[in-house]
């Protein structure tokens, strides 16, 4: 099982650096296809929208099929094949079509190593574990930073897709060979039912859900979208230059995973851990949306710390799942995982209408991306105080 788990962990991988790739993209992109911010804001929504309403099919997949064939599938033909439509892409909306693909090749990927954890270890280090998995995954945030943009100056884009989609192939294929199912586990009067309605009519899940959907919102859209257009038309930043800022606020996220993962241990709450980490990113969130030409560095700097406090999401999934039956895990990691991808995929689409419906003859360069940060601060900020409403529960 441990090499099944660092072959989904590869996927991981893969999968962090499909969802952020596109921002260090956005010169190459414009110059070749005439892709605007907002053409690749939508694409990164759209990834991230589709990936969400794959959770539903993908829990009920991993609770009846079984994590190896399920992600096996869809990743080879998902995430390979949709590296390969981006990278025979003629137009923006290629972009998006490829984008979508590839949604749907990662969705299992993190909930298969999720569901393997919450059925063969401890409930109490399933945060530890949780974190551990995003901490190394979120290699790819980085590979997808000044890498990626690197291998785009010296190779092509297209060229650089295309070896992707190669790579994805070959990690799908691994997974296939490496990764074993656990037992199916039945509810305790032996019949193996139960559904996302059983779910949704617990009333603690619905206090977590708001934080949920919130959480990543901000981290996930500046890394993923709005760092690119944001450092080259304030500041005039190129590839390099924001290559260096997005793996800056990557490598950050990987330090805040693997903080978050054990502080429940440590702390003996989740609750208090998550809220006072959030509202500090959410902070962080409306001062550059007061200072936005704070200076390339101090601006990425401040995107860094967003995504180090940001990056609660296995403590989240932690506090949520201490609260879903066993033999409904599958379907509850997925569930909560709908809502935090979702809310990415929701707040990426329409901070491109956001950023568009700012832009005009009179305002300053600034005006579209001040509307975005404050499109992502203001819900963040009503999903903290929501969350208060919570009941604290640890394993």
């Amino acid at each position: 099982m441990r090499l099944g788990i660092a072959t989904l962990i590869i996927a991981y991988v893969l999968s962090q650096f499909y969802r952020a790739f596109l921002a260090v993209m956005t010169p190459a992109l414009k110059a070749d296809l005439g892709a605007t911010p907002e053409d690749l804001a939508r694409a990164s929504g759209a990834w991230f929208l589709v990936f969400a309403l794959m959770q539903i099919p993908v829990g009920w997949g991993l609770d009846n099929i079984g994590p190896r064939k399920v992600t096996a599938a869809l990743l080879a033909v998902g995430g390979a094949g949709g590296a390969a439509v981006f990278a025979m892409a003629t137009t923006p909306d290629h972009i998006l079509y490829a984008m979508v693909l590839i949604g749907i090749g990662c969705s299992p990927v993190l909930m298969a190593s999720y569901y393997i954890f919450a059925r063969i270890y401890s409930p109490r280090v399933f945060a530890t574990l949780a974190g551990m998995v995003i901490g190394i995954g979120s290699l790819g945030n980085i590979a997808g930073a000044l890498p990626m943009a690197l291998a785009v100056e010296q190779f092509g884009w297209r060229a650089s897709l295309w070896a992707m989609s190669a790579v994805t192939l070959v990690v799908a294929g691994m997974i296939m060979l490496a990764v074993d199912n656990p037992p199916k586990l039945v509810a305790k009067d032996g019949a193996s039912k139960g559904s996302v309605l059983d779910l949704l009519r617990m009333p603690a899940l619905w206090a977590i859900f708001p934080i949920m959907l919130v959480n990543y919102t901000a981290a996930a859209g500046l890394r993923g979208s709005w760092a690119g257009p944001y450092l080259r038309d304030v500041y005039g930043l190129g590839t390099t230059g924001i290559g260096w800022a997005t793996m800056g606020i990557a490598m950050a996220m990987v330090v805040g995973s693997f903080a978050y993962g054990p502080m429940d241990r440590l702390f003996n709450t989740r609750k208090w851990i998550v809220l006072p980490g959030n509202m500090i990113a959410v902070g962080l969130v409306f001062l550059l949306w007061v200072v936005p030409e704070t200076g390339a560095w101090r601006a990425s700097l401040i995107m860094a710390a967003i995504g180090l406090f940001g990056a609660s999401y296995p403590l989240i999934i932690a506090h949520a799942r201490s609260f879903v039956p066993p033999h409904l895990v599958g379907r509850g990691v997925t569930l909560m995982n709908m809502f935090g991808i979702g809310g990415v995929g929701l707040f990426q689409y329409a901070s491109a209408c956001v950023f568009q419906a700012a832009q005009g003859p009179d305002v300053s360069v600034t005006a579209p991306y001040q509307a975005v940060f404050l499109f992502f601060a203001v819900p963040g900020l009503i999903g903290c105080l929501l969350y208060l409403l919570s009941a604290d529960r640890t394993d």
